[in-house]
């Protein structure tokens, strides 16, 4: 029996999975799953001395060599449908604006993928050539669907806008109307049109729904394929203007000060322009998502700044910014501490 290889476990990652039982067992059978990938697939662990592997919300990815001295990654992820998903998407994609994957078991949620620069992301790219890179990606991902298996595994976004007509009026209720019903009626209306839309049209592609500025990382300079390549895709069928809100709230520092708002409705119609996407679809998209964001935020302890920024970036693309919301720039970035009083929204 090989020995186990010892691989710190990142904080951040260890305090979200230790708050459930699931969790907690994942996180003691971490040593044994990550071991095991090592030993089958004959790799060698190179993190530096005192390193910490890098990790997402979902999972952990540990530097490693292949038994030629290649570079690589292996991702060992939390089991849930968007991690199951995640190796077909990135088989379809075969390397072309998405990370390359080597090899995958779904058994344990693993992959081996190819190693990319995790210092250096679209989010410390200025605005103006990231719309550009952004752009040029999307293009490379809308595949449309064809005979291979793969395809038979995705949800359908149009789908999830149907669900959200269901789930988004009663979670409002359930959460105490944590803002103006004039807000959810405008998600709710996107969700009803787009819906119907994307059923109709039959213009699917594959989507990477999570395709913020963050899971945009470099490939290295050693490399044959320089350039930025996707990670984390949470992949659905259907419109590619559903990629585009991810963009929206994020990097809300960047926005112009002497307006934010229209600096935020430009952005959309920028990054829209450079994929070849419609920028009204695209921007309610970005009302209905962040509605929904929003929803998860109020039932959350200590989101509340997580909340105030989903219903800036809402409300403002609906046209009818929330005025009892903090200023553009107060708002935290996903995953920063921040205040504020949802009461105050109704």
């Amino acid at each position: 029996m090989s020995q186990q290889i010892q691989v710190p476990i990142p904080v951040d990652l260890a305090r979200r999975y230790s708050r459930n039982s699931a969790g907690r067992a994942w996180l003691a059978a971490l040593p044994a799953l990550l071991s095991g990938r090592m030993e089958h697939w004959d790799l060698g662990i190179d993190l530096a001395p005192g390193g910490v592997p890098w990790n997402g919300h979902g999972g952990i990815v540990v530097p490693v060599r292949r038994n030629d001295g290649t570079p690589a990654a292996l991702k060992v992820a939390f089991p849930h449908d968007e991690a199951r998903v995640e190796r077909h998407a990135l088989e379809l994609w075969a390397g072309h604006g998405a990370v390359r994957l080597l090899e995958s078991d779904a058994g344990t949620c693993s992959m081996l993928l190819e190693r990319l620069d995790a210092d250096t992301s679209l989010q410390d790219v200025p605005m103006d050539d990231a719309v550009s890179v952004w752009g040029g990606l999307l293009r490379q991902l809308s595949l449309e669907p064809d005979h291979r298996p793969q395809w038979l595994e995705f949800d359908h976004i149009a789908g999830r806008a149907e669900q959200w007509s269901d789930d988004l009026p009663a979670d409002w209720e359930q959460q105490g109307r944590p803002f103006p019903r004039w807000l959810l009626e405008a998600a709710l209306e996107v969700c009803q049109t787009r819906g119907a839309v994307g059923r109709r049209s039959g213009h699917d592609v594959l989507v990477h729904t999570d395709f913020h500025f963050l899971n945009i990382l470099a490939r290295p300079t050693w490399q044959d394929r320089p350039g930025f390549a996707a990670i984390d895709p949470q992949p659905m069928i259907g419109e590619p203007e559903f990629a585009v809100a991810p963009l929206l709230w994020n990097r809300i520092q960047d926005l112009p000060r002497s307006d934010p708002q229209a600096g935020l409705r430009e952005r959309c119609c920028d990054f829209s322009e450079a994929a070849g996407l419609d920028s009204e679809v695209a921007r309610q998209w970005g009302v209905a998502r962040e509605v929904e964001n929003a929803l998860s935020y109020a039932g959350r302890p200590h989101h509340e700044g997580d909340l105030a920024r989903s219903l800036w970036v809402a409300s403002t693309l609906a046209g009818r910014t929330l005025d009892v919301l903090p200023p553009a720039h107060s708002l935290p970035e996903p995953g920063q501490a921040g205040s504020f009083c949802p009461e105050a929204a109704g």
